[in-house]
């Protein structure tokens, strides 16, 4: 897919839920922080620091951001970590830890650590020469220190235990990494890739345990061959979903989710949830207008078909006027109001327990 090769994996699911119900204050909440990992779907501008084509910062992505500002989010607007942290009675806005417009009392309630382009295999975070997962693990440890001398040993203690961290990413392991490039393809068929991921994302969890995180949501793939892009390119499918790579999410999916029941069993003091986005996002897909949106296979940014990144910018023409009525911003990021409609769906009904 050339230079633009950035994909989603976002967190779940689509139901109507208004976020603005008696959120709780900050001094109320029980977590006191959201902590994320991840790529483009959460990333809030870490790649805007880093040498990569990988990049959003730039008209129209941000238009209706506080401010019509871009960020380096992915999206229009807000992401769903920024709704999640809002719903959980902290900041409406999660920032990126490499931004150094942020200090330490800014990131203390709540940052994301995500990469636009990475995986769970490093081979996937070498496609666009972006922040791999073991990277942003050693970041989170930085940041441990950091936390540590702002709030001194015990409440930064507490802060660690009690915080949610997010993880959504592994969309772009296979359509960035395994589907496109050579390599991984050769050595592993896809079972035996979904294996091999499946370890590194075990591994992931028992290190952030080892540091103290407890609660964890561990995200699940989308139908991701209904994302645009690649209904563009099953031209022989009638530009319709691409069947073969929903399978594999769906097998992925059921992978992770028995990582997350045998984590639990052995992992002491753990709360590990899993948010699966397949079903209801399906649900979303097939019957649009349920939710309000107009638009299902194309997207807002350009022609709606192949634009990301660098080809979605300010000079496409095609580009729509009103992003609510579709489902996607760009061939493969969702819009705000899908952001919005997806943390809501997580919070009412996976991360509640955490409340």
């Amino acid at each position: 897919m050339a230079a633009y090769n950035v994909f989603l994996c976002f967190l779940t699911i689509i139901v109507p839920f208004h976020l603005s119900s008696s959120p709780k204050t900050i001094t109320e909440a029980k977590v006191p922080a959201v902590i994320v990992f991840g790529d483009s779907s959460v990333d809030a501008g870490n790649n805007n620091f880093i040498p990569t084509i990988a990049r959003s910062n730039f008209f129209p992505y941000g238009r209706d951001f506080a401010g019509g500002k871009a960020t380096g989010r992915f999206s229009n607007g807000r992401i769903p970590t920024d709704f999640i942290s809002e719903a959980f009675g902290l900041k409406p806005t999660i920032p990126a830890y490499l931004d150094p417009a942020y200090n330490i009392s800014d990131l203390a309630t709540g940052l994301t650590f995500a990469s636009a382009g990475t995986g769970y295999d490093n081979a996937t975070s070498n496609v666009l020469s972006v922040i791999p997962l073991w990277k942003q693990l050693e970041y989170y440890k930085e940041y441990q220190a950091k936390l540590t001398a702002y709030q001194g040993s015990s409440t930064a203690n507490e802060t660690i235990k009690e915080a949610l961290y997010v993880m959504s990413l592994g969309t772009n392991d296979f359509l960035e990494n395994y589907y496109t490039m050579p390599g991984r393809s050769s050595q592993y068929s896809i079972q035996q890739y979904q294996d091999f991921l499946v370890g590194i994302a075990s591994g992931f969890i028992e290190k952030l345990y080892s540091l103290g995180a407890r609660k964890i949501s561990l995200g699940g793939l989308p139908p991701m061959g209904c994302l645009p892009l690649e209904r563009t390119r099953n031209v022989f499918g009638g530009y319709d979903c691409l069947e073969s790579y929903n399978n594999v999410a769906v097998d992925f999916n059921n992978k992770l989710k028995a990582l997350t029941v045998k984590l639990n069993k052995d992992l002491p003091g753990i709360q590990l949830v899993f948010s699966n986005p397949y079903d209801v996002l399906m649900s979303m897909i097939k019957k649009p207008s349920l939710y309000g949106f107009d638009v299902t296979s194309t997207a807002c940014c350009a022609t709606g078909m192949f634009e990301m990144g660098y080809a979605c910018n300010r000079e496409s023409m095609f580009t729509c006027t009103d992003a609510n009525k579709y489902i996607f911003w760009d061939s493969f990021h969702p819009t705000q109001k899908t952001n919005q409609l997806v943390s809501s769906y997580v919070v009412k009904n996976v991360l509640s327990q955490f409340l």
